[in-house]
């Protein structure tokens, strides 16, 4: 099967300017040679710590920020280096979720205006059909079309999010890439929009890279999940390999899951210190500083990802030991 998007040894840094003239005295390594892939139909679930990369991943693999090193791929055609005219055939087939509806709508566009505004720009709705086409998408993510006319500011948080969603599927892209789009909801407020988001690629085939630090509910939507830690993918596979995972940074995300069941008797795993800075990364390892496992491998030599079961990956010297 060939992958949708395929992104290879993307690279991203940003500096960091100081003192009186401003001048470069460092970089943010926000991203250091991460690869993944998503196939038709298919849901990625990209999980990990605030501050990992993920939202710079996933403006990346939008082609909202253009990576300092590395290759995408979306359906076989590298877009890395497309600008203007070049890069408008691709806006339409990846589409975003931003992560506040709050400040991702503009106040001053009615609804039916933001909904339909991906459909103007690319000319796919005359004049005459716009309200039909708008009240349509509406009714799609479960809003009525009598909201047309309404401002963003009428609406509740999951009203508005489910505004975005409707303005992101307008085009029926392949790819649609949601970057934390429940995090600032309601427990139940978010159930529901991941079930629409599920609903929604059912009916329309839609690939998803979904993006959150909730691995609860990244392991309901996705069909393959990916780890962070400090701008690099430490571990990924299916959704059920996942259950038992092979690096200690996700056995330790899995561990602090709050279990509903008092009784339920699950491994600790206690990680000491604090991320380090991504401005200063340590050597070796990059999670050596908080592993329990540590040795003196782990300091000086950085892992390489590689297949350890079928179809499931990790960056760890010692998952034979880890995982006894």
């Amino acid at each position: 099967m060939t992958a949708l998007l395929k992104a290879d040894n993307l690279v991203k840094q940003f500096p960091v300017k100081g003192g009186i003239f401003s001048r470069v005295v460092g970089a943010v390594h926000a991203v250091s040679g991460v690869s993944f892939e998503i196939g038709p139909g298919e849901t990625l679930g990209l999980v990990g710590e605030s501050g990992c990369g993920k939202t710079t991943i996933a403006r990346m693999a939008a082609r909202l920020m253009e990576p300092d090193e590395g290759v995408i791929a979306f359906q076989g055609a590298d877009i890395t280096r497309l600008k203007g005219k070049g890069l408008k055939p691709y806006r339409r087939k990846i589409q975003m979720i931003f992560q506040d509806p709050y400040s991702s709508l503009n106040p001053r566009m009615k609804v039916g205006d933001i909904v339909a505004e991906p459909l103007v720009i690319h000319r796919e709705v005359t004049r005459r059909d716009k309200k039909k086409k708008v009240g349509d998408l509406l009714e799609q993510v479960g809003l009525s079309r009598d909201f047309y006319d309404r401002y963003p500011h009428e609406f509740s948080g999951g009203q508005r999010q489910r505004v975005g969603i409707a303005r992101a599927i307008a085009l029926v892209p392949p790819l649609v890439i949601a970057d934390e789009p429940v995090s600032a909801l309601d427990v139940s407020v978010a159930a529901q929009i991941v079930n629409l988001m599920q609903d929604l690629q059912e009916k329309f085939g839609i690939s998803y890279l979904f993006i959150s630090h909730d691995l609860k509910m990244v392991n309901y939507l996705s069909h393959r999940i990916a780890v962070m830690y400090l701008g690099k993918i430490v571990e990924t596979g299916s959704r059920v390999g996942m259950q038992r995972p092979l690096h200690p940074y996700t056995q330790a995300l899995i561990a602090a899951i709050p279990i509903a069941d008092p009784k339920t008797k699950r491994k600790k795993i206690i990680l000491a210190g604090e991320i380090p800075s991504p401005m200063a990364p340590p050597s070796g390892c990059a999670f050596h500083t908080r592993c329990p496992f540590a040795e003196k491998r782990c300091r000086e030599e950085v892992p390489v990802i590689k297949e350890w079961q079928k179809e499931h990956w990790a960056a760890c010297h010692f998952v034979d030991k880890v995982n006894v």
